[in-house]
């Protein structure tokens, strides 16, 4: 298992947790999504380490934004 923390731009509520949550459970390899709205942060725990391209895409996909700088 591998354990990334992605720092997400944007959300600010429920409906912000739940898309994120959605889409990034859809990557291949995803098994578990925290999202924490009040640091801005994603904990996604996958079986393999992930692209950040995918994750990126997710996002996105989602409403957000994933900065090029993270933690």
């Amino acid at each position: 298992m591998t354990v990334g923390i992605y720092r997400v731009v944007g959300m600010a509520c429920g409906h912000c947790e739940r898309f994120v949550t959605e889409e990034i459970e859809q990557i291949p390899g995803v098994t578990a999504v925290a999202v924490d709205v009040e640091l801005d942060t994603v904990t996604v725990t996958s079986e393999a380490p992930l692209d950040i391209a995918e994750v990126r895409a997710a996002v996105e996909e989602a409403g957000y934004e994933l900065p090029d700088k993270q933690p």
